[in-house]
């Protein structure tokens, strides 16, 4: 984050270039034009989404106003339709609102609309100024468990089986006290079957530490850039096995230095069957930490040519996420920033090492006066490429002062993958709901209804939520995996997924954390374009078990079991029926 937008004219220059040199280029547009005609429609007011994130806006420009804030997929009561969670604020010193204020649970009721439940799921996370979510069955009981993340500590609520949650964030241990906790994954890095969890922690900013920022003029006072305060490191806990975790963050090298910690992804970046944390950070290095394999990790990214920009740059880190983006079976790297530093892709070497190929791939240009938060690799049309998402908006409500060319409230963008790791900002051909300025902060992707294309959920800071769901991407055919752990752990986390079409060949791992501050569809996706059939599927679970299938239908979901294969498992489609 910054208070004033800088910018390399370097950078503006080459990013033309590129978008000039695919608009000239035919396959570029001939590509396009073959794309299904996806809308994305707004119904979260429809679907009975009555929900309004409160960022406790004052004159003072608490820091914590203008972060959050996240959502989240979760089937909590295990129907097969995907519910949805929504993080809020709380009252400050400052501002004390008329009623208090709490996060949200909506149970997907089958047929397009949702039902407040969270005060009988006992989820409100009431008191807490709430930043993240983050879904994990931490127990392996079969039912996801729900971190909240906030300002100050963290809520953990242990799902009952029954439509219920209990608080059990003291006797787990990972209440994260004193710690702005930002976005967390979910993941087992020691590959013991058990869930543990790594927190992406921001500043050390209070209430007394609150200092006057921008100019003395009126309506000049801005929210203080991350520099004017300390960093935090991020926190790792492992599971014990009993209901606890234990803090081992800086026995395992993860806290060896403080960051500025925003989003996270855990990923297996080396292909050696042991997942890897990579952390956004504002205004400076990136983290990305290699698994040793021992219950240790090293800091590598620089080494690894993630912690900067091409340019040696650190940037303001915000959202990010990890896909093969190339179909070469190696992992690449999104990560979103403010305007005038360019949303950055690093593309997997295959040797330990990133390539920045921000300005080849076309995207830069188009995320120039943009600022990122929420970011998805996903497949909006099912035709076998992932694509990206993007959710924006600035972090200064006053920015138009500064700078005219940049907006407080922003649209949002997506890059059609044209194949090799190049992409084409398609985003006003998505409908005007889509495009729709909002100050935008968490996106969850996932598929609430069962349609077999994907269907996103924002939440926008001080603003009503949307949820955008996707209409026409499932005019191509597609397939959509549940994985369940027997010896790894329940959600599959850490497995890598191999499936052959015709000639499409894809690959995909189940991964933890992702985007910002944000919970994502625990089933695996995958646009098949053409076929209708997938020829293989190959999974590699972290235990080291392989399960192998052929022959397996499209245009389903399906639910695959470590050491079963295929078992029977109901995801009831939406109604009422749309393209």
């Amino acid at each position: 984050m910054a208070r004033f937008s800088k910018f390399s004219r370097r950078d503006l220059l080459r990013a033309m270039g590129s978008a000039a040199a695919c608009a000239s280029f035919s396959p570029c547009r001939a590509f396009a034009q073959v794309a299904p005609a996806v809308k994305f429609i707004d119904i979260a007011q429809s679907a009975g989404i009555d929900f309004r994130h409160d960022n406790a806006a004052s004159s003072e420009k608490y820091l914590i106003e203008t972060m959050g804030s996240g959502c989240g997929w979760i089937d909590y009561n295990q129907d097969g339709l995907l519910d949805l969670y929504l993080a809020n604020g709380a009252a400050t010193r400052l501002y004390k609102p008329a009623h208090p204020l709490r996060s949200a649970l909506y149970r997907n009721n089958g047929d397009g609309t949702f039902t407040d439940v969270t005060v009988k799921a006992g989820v409100g996370a009431e008191g807490l100024f709430g930043m993240g979510v983050a879904v994990g069955d931490y127990d392996n009981d079969g039912y996801p468990d729900l971190l909240v993340l906030g300002y100050g500590r963290c809520i953990l609520y242990h799902n009952n089986g029954n439509g219920t949650f209990t608080d059990v964030t003291a006797r787990a241990g990972v209440e994260n006290v004193g710690r702005w906790a930002s976005s967390a994954a979910w993941f087992d890095y020691d590959n013991d079957g058990r869930l543990d969890l790594v927190i992406a922690n921001y500043i050390d900013w209070s209430p007394d530490r609150n200092f006057w920022c921008g100019d003395h003029g009126p309506g000049m006072r801005s929210y203080c850039h991350p520099d004017d305060y300390n960093g935090q490191a991020p926190t790792l806990f492992h599971n014990n096995g009993d209901g606890t975790f234990t803090d081992v963050s800086k026995q395992s090298g993860v806290a060896l230095k403080p960051g500025n910690g925003l989003g996270v992804v855990t990923f297996d970046y080396d292909n050696d069957g042991w997942q890897d944390i990579f952390i956004a950070n504002d205004s400076m290095a990136n983290f990305l930490f290699h698994n040793n394999r021992d219950g240790t990790f090293r800091e590598v990214g620089y080494l690894a040519g993630v912690a900067v920009s091409a340019d040696g740059l650190p940037e303001a880190g915000m959202g990010t996420d990890a896909a093969d983006t190339t179909g070469k079976g190696r992992m690449d790297l999104i990560v979103t920033h403010l305007d005038s530093q360019l949303a950055r892709l690093y593309q997997n070497m295959g040797d330990g090492t990133f390539d920045d190929a921000t300005l080849r791939s076309g995207l830069g240009y188009a995320t120039f006066h943009m600022s990122g938060f929420g970011a998805r690799f996903m497949d909006y049309d099912n035709d076998g490429a992932l694509d990206i998402f993007m959710a924006n908006g600035h972090v200064l409500d006053n920015i138009q002062r500064y700078n005219a060319s940049v907006h407080y409230a922003e649209p949002k963008l997506m890059f059609r993958n044209l194949g090799r790791g190049t992409f084409q900002n398609v985003s006003e051909e998505l409908g005007r709901d889509f495009q729709l300025p909002r100050v935008s902060r968490g996106a969850a992707v996932g598929d609430f209804d069962n349609d077999g294309d994907l269907d996103i959920l924002v939440n926008n800071n001080g603003e009503r939520p949307q949820l955008l769901r996707n209409d026409g991407g499932n005019a191509n055919h597609w397939l959509e995996i549940l994985l369940i752990g027997t010896r790894s752990n329940r959600d599959g986390v850490g497995a890598r997924v191999k499936l052959s079409a015709g000639d499409l060949v894809l690959y995909e791992q189940r991964k933890g954390g992702m985007s910002y501050q944000s919970a994502q569809d625990p089933r695996l996706h995958f646009g098949l374009g053409k076929y209708s059939l997938a020829d293989a599927i190959e999974i590699l679970w972290p235990s080291g078990v392989v399960t192998k299938l052929a022959k397996i239908q499209a245009d389903r979901i399906i639910a695959i079991e470590e050491g079963k294969g295929l078992v029977e498992r109901k995801f009831p489609r939406v109604g009422p029926g749309h393209d």
